[in-house]
């Protein structure tokens, strides 16, 4: 199986809680390594620049971390 396989079943999850939770998209740091792109499952993406410097500029410790429930319950 190829790595895209293997990673959509993690950042799936954390894709959707980031949309549910109003946070920026995440996973677009994830990025493959000969297009230096993230992948075509990051659904969520608007803009890639855009989006990638709103996670950088986020406050990522102003939040409460999720716990494993609530990826279960955002990829529902």
């Amino acid at each position: 199986m190829g790595g895209a396989g293997v990673m959509a079943q993690f950042l799936g999850p954390i894709m959707h809680f980031c949309e549910r939770s109003g946070y920026p998209p995440l996973t677009v740091l994830v990025v493959n390594q000969e297009t230096g792109l993230p992948g075509d499952g990051l659904i969520t993406l608007e803009e890639l620049n855009q989006d990638r410097e709103k996670v950088f500029r986020f406050d990522w410790f102003e939040i409460e971390p999720p716990e494993t429930n609530d990826f279960a319950q955002a990829n529902a």
